[in-house]
Parts: structure tokens; C-alpha cells; sequence
């Protein structure tokens, strides 16, 4: 008999690593498997916008990772021909005003090459168990659990695993996918890439003052410069190579490198340090389904997205987070099997929406001729702060652990002006306890939270009669009142909750809202139970 685990997790990039110290946060029994030695060098997915601050807060990882005042956030995109060579175009994300309104959480600057270790040191930490250069070789499933065989590259000693779960975050050529059987739609192919990673003394080419992002398009190079620690003075390049044209990764010496990076940067006698070399494909698709029996995909073998808008990382962690706390509810018993149908239906369109926003950056992204009134000439897509924000605060889940109310279509919202409806994210509002200031958003995270308005004291007693019947935690928070132990301290509490002062909202573990009624029911205790009940799939 071969080992045994709840959760099989197969691939150590942001989604797989998330959903590592996700689970093991919650007391789920996890194992990740990951082919490579170690975590990426590569910084690939940059950035963490609020709504993955907020998860990451949740479990107390955001804490470690490196943050700026979402006011002060920006993120710049310059296109020239070379590094030193005149701007044709610039954009910036420094028109994102008032983004802490939207939430308490801070913007998140790590890269994937500083952030996949710090997911790693915290799963591990939390009692996952890790094992890297160990590769899936095949696995089966059936009514009762998954059966996976493995095998360590280093000592080529194979063993069996039998677990109950099994998430797939192994990468856009995910072999779980393709041995499931699931087809991806989409674009497809948008070009092939190779990525450099070399250290070099760049000077003010790469000051603080200048672009996060090159985009850069001449006759020899069309690809894109970043800059991944100034510190060490380490720097990534990445151009594209056509296959059609006989063009393939082995052309990319470390002459060529050295060749390429002399003429982005104008500087013929640079002698760079390449570190890495790294071929990746440039796509957009999302898979046909997210979960198949008792396997469940993540990240990018869910969906793959292009670079731009830097929806990817972020994606894959939402990914994490609504499978973590979905399948330790399930595990624990505290909900039933059909909660797990509910990743499919919320994750997916999500995923749709930001390949779609991403392809929409991509298409307008581009060298732009410039009139003698120094107008573009084209019209051209730039970042836009209130489609960003909609799309990453703004969404609505539809599924059955959603109460949505009737007569009530709209799938996103303006975050500057939350309704508390259900399906979307619980609103930001600043509350006090005890002196402290606190948001609404540092009460979630850990179980089913109800914020009830100052006339309902009676809530406690009805969530304690739901939670004893059904085994399942609720927290009670009502605000307002001379004896509640939170205050509202804008008074708008009730308004961006959408309920009246002896209403109440219910909160899933992932922030969104699942039910709320506007004023007391006639029994609310059974109105909390079957709305429970509901979203439990009890």
C-alpha cells in the first residue's frame, strides 16, 4: 500500500505553491510534487495587485511580501527602439488614484523568482511536505480518491501516492490536462520567446526614474527589457524567434545573447553575465473545464494568458485560495462534495475575462508614428485604471455557493461604488475596535464571517444555533451601537453593505459575499441555516 494524503498538488509555480500553504493553513493533509530542482529564477509573473494582497493577508503572507501605498503604486511602460534611444510612446499606471479606497490592502512588487519562495518557505512551514526533482509519471482516479505514480529524477525510485485530491498546477503543457483529456479554446499560439537573464553595470539607462518596462522594436530586436534587481544589477530580456523560419532556442548562444543585449542597450563593449536562458510561448486559451471527477486545474494549466496587464500570477493565486478553503470545507465534512462543482463555474469565467482584458492590452501595444502636433496617429489601448479595478475587485462570482438575488444581472461592478450584492467581493470599510482601526476585509479569511447592522444583536445567538447544527463556524461582527465592539467610523457601513440596521451580510472564507438579507427575517436562524445550507451544499 503506497502513501496516503488528502491533496495531491503537482507543480511548484504560484498557483501550485499557493495551493500548498493554502491547505496546509487550514490543517489539509498536502503534498506538492514538483519535476524541477527548485523554485524559478525567472520573475516571469511581477506584481500583486490588492485583491491577491488581500488573500495572501488573509493567511499572513502579505506581510512578507515586498509592498508600496496602492496611492503611490505605478508602473510604467515605455516604447523605443533601444534602452537609450528616444521614447516613442509611454504609459503608466500612475493615474490609479484613490486605490486605497478600494482597500487596505498595499500593492505587492516581488516577482514570481521572489515570491515562489516565499509561498514555498510558508507552506512548508504550515507542515506541507515538498518534494522537489520528483515528477508525476501517471496517475488514475475512481469514485473513492486518486492514485498517482511518482518518480524522483535523481535516484529514478518510483512510488505510488493515493490521495483524495488532486490539483494540476503544472504549467500550460500540463501533462494532468492532456492525460485528462480536457481541450483549451482560444487564440492559441501568439509567438515563441526566449528569455535572458544577465547581470550588467547599466548605469543610468535603468535609474529610478526610468520605465519599469521596455517594450522595444528596432530591425534587429523586437522584445521586452525589465530590470529584475538593481541591487545586483540583474536584468532580463526576452525576444521572440520564429520556428516557421528555421529560427529555435539552440540559435541563442552566449554569443548571440551578448550580441542582443549590446544593441538594446547601445553598448558595444558590454561583456554581460548571462545567468539563464529560458524558451517560453507566448499564448492565450483557457481549458474547456477546470475540474474533471476528483482532479481540479489550476493556474496555468487552467488557463494561459499573454503578460500583459500582469493578470497571470495574480489568477493563479485566486486560483489557490477558492480551491484551499473549498476542499478543507469538503475534507473537513463541514460542507458537501457538490461546493467543489462551484470551482469550475467561478474560476472559468474569470479566467475568460482576463485572457480577454490581457489580448485587448496586447492588441493596442505597439511602436506609434506621431504627427507633427505630436498627437499618435493611431488609436491606441493603453492601461485603464477602472477596467483594471473592475476585473480585479469588481467581479462577480455566479454559482450555487451564491445567493444572487432576483432580477440581477450584472456580472462586474464599479469597486469606487460597491452595492454588498452577493457573488461580489465584501466591500472595504473602516471600522473601529478598541481604539484600532480596522477593515472589513481584515475580518475575513479564516471562516464564514456575518456583519450584521447595529439592531442586530440577535444574529450571535442565531449563528450559534446554525453553526452547532451544521458544524460549520460563523463569526459574528455586528457594527454599530454603544455596546458593539466595532463602530463605524464613516458611517457608511450599511449603504456599501446593502442592509438595513437589523440586516445581515454573510461572507465566505474568500471575502465574497454569499447572502445577505436587508432587514431581520421572521426566523433568523432559519434563514441563516438554509442560506448555509445552500452555499454548503449540505
Amino acid at each position: 500500500m503506497g502513501e496516503r494524503v488528502s491533496v495531491l498538488v503537482v507543480g511548484a509555480g504560484l498557483a501550485g505553491l499557493a495551493s500548498a500553504a493554502f491547505l496546509a493553513r487550514r490543517g489539509v493533509d498536502v503534498l506538492l510534487v514538483e519535476r524541477r530542482s527548485g523554485t524559478s529564477l525567472f520573475p516571469r509573473a511581477v506584481g500583486q495587485n490588492q485583491r491577491t494582497m488581500e488573500l495572501l493577508g488573509f493567511d499572513g503572507i502579505a506581510e512578507d511580501v515586498p509592498s508600496v501605498d496602492p496611492d503611490l503604486a505605478t508602473f510604467r511602460v515605455r516604447v523605443a527602439a533601444t534602452l537609450p534611444g528616444p521614447t516613442l510612446r509611454e504609459e503608466s499606471t500612475d493615474t490609479a488614484a484613490n486605490l486605497g479606497l478600494l482597500s487596505p490592502a498595499e500593492v505587492g512588487t516581488a516577482g514570481q523568482h521572489e515570491l515562489e519562495p516565499l509561498l514555498r518557505q510558508h507552506a512548508e512551514d504550515l507542515g506541507a511536505e515538498l518534494r522537489f526533482d520528483t515528477q508525476l509519471v501517471s496517475f488514475s482516479q475512481d469514485d473513492e480518491g486518486v492514485t498517482a505514480v511518482l518518480r524522483g529524477r535523481r535516484d529514478e525510485r518510483t512510488s505510488e501516492v493515493r490521495a483524495d485530491y488532486l490539483v494540476a498546477a503544472d504549467g500550460t503543457r500540463s501533462g494532468v490536462r492532456e492525460a485528462l483529456g480536457v481541450d483549451r479554446h482560444g487564440r492559441g499560439s501568439l509567438g515563441h520567446n526566449i528569455s535572458i537573464i544577465f547581470d550588467a553595470d547599466l548605469g543610468e539607462l535603468v535609474g529610478l526614474e526610468r520605465a519599469a518596462l521596455h517594450v522595444l522594436y528596432n530591425e534587429q530586436v523586437q522584445g521586452v527589457f525589465i530590470t529584475i534587481d538593481r541591487a545586483v544589477d540583474r536584468h532580463l530580456l526576452s525576444v521572440g524567434y520564429d520556428p516557421a523560419r528555421g529560427q529555435s532556442p539552440a540559435d541563442f548562444t552566449t554569443e548571440r545573447c551578448t550580441e542582443l543585449i549590446r544593441m538594446i542597450t547601445e553598448m558595444p563593449d558590454l561583456v554581460p553575465e548571462i545567468k539563464a536562458v529560458r524558451p517560453w510561448e507566448m499564448a492565450a486559451a483557457v481549458a474547456d473545464r477546470f475540474r474533471v471527477g476528483r482532479v481540479f486545474l489550476a493556474g496555468d494549466a487552467a488557463k494561459v494568458t499573454p503578460p500583459s496587464g500582469g493578470f497571470g500570477g495574480n489568477t493563479a493565486i485566486g486560483d489557490a485560495y477558492d480551491l484551499a478553503w473549498k476542499l478543507a470545507a469538503v475534507l473537513g465534512s463541514s460542507a458537501g462534495p457538490g461546493l467543489l462543482d462551484t470551482y469550475d463555474a467561478e474560476r472559468r469565467s474569470i479566467a475568460e475575462r482576463v485572457v480577454a482584458e490581457a489580448l485587448w492590452l496586447l492588441d493596442g501595444r505597439g511602436p506609434v508614428a506621431a504627427s507633427e502636433d505630436g498627437e499618435d496617429v493611431e488609436d491606441v489601448r493603453t492601461f485603464d485604471h477602472q477596467r483594471a479595478v473592475e476585473l480585479t475587485l469588481g467581479f462577480r462570482y455566479r454559482s450555487s455557493a451564491v445567493l444572487t438575488e432576483d432580477d440581477d444581472p450584472a456580472d462586474a461592478e464599479d469597486p469606487y461604488r460597491p452595492t454588498g450584492r452577493p457573488g461580489f467581493r465584501a466591500p472595504h470599510v473602516w471600522l473601529r475596535r478598541n481604539g484600532d482601526r480596522v477593515s472589513t476585509v481584515d475580518l475575513f479569511g479564516s471562516g464564514f464571517v456575518l456583519l450584521s447592522g447595529v439592531d442586530g444583536g440577535f444574529w450571535a445567538g442565531a449563528a450559534e444555533d446554525v453553526a452547532a447544527r451544521l458544524n460549520t463556524a460563523v463569526r459574528v461582527h455586528t457594527v454599530g451601537g454603544e455596546l458593539a465592539e466595532l463602530t463605524d467610523v464613516d458611517g457608511d457601513f450599511l449603504a456599501k453593505y446593502g442592509i438595513g440596521a437589523a440586516g445581515a451580510s454573510l461572507v465566505r472564507p474568500d471575502g465574497v459575499v454569499a447572502w445577505r438579507t436587508t432587514d431581520a427575517p421572521s426566523d433568523p436562524a432559519q434563514a441563516l441555516l438554509g442560506a448555509l445550507t445552500t452555499v454548503l451544499a449540505r
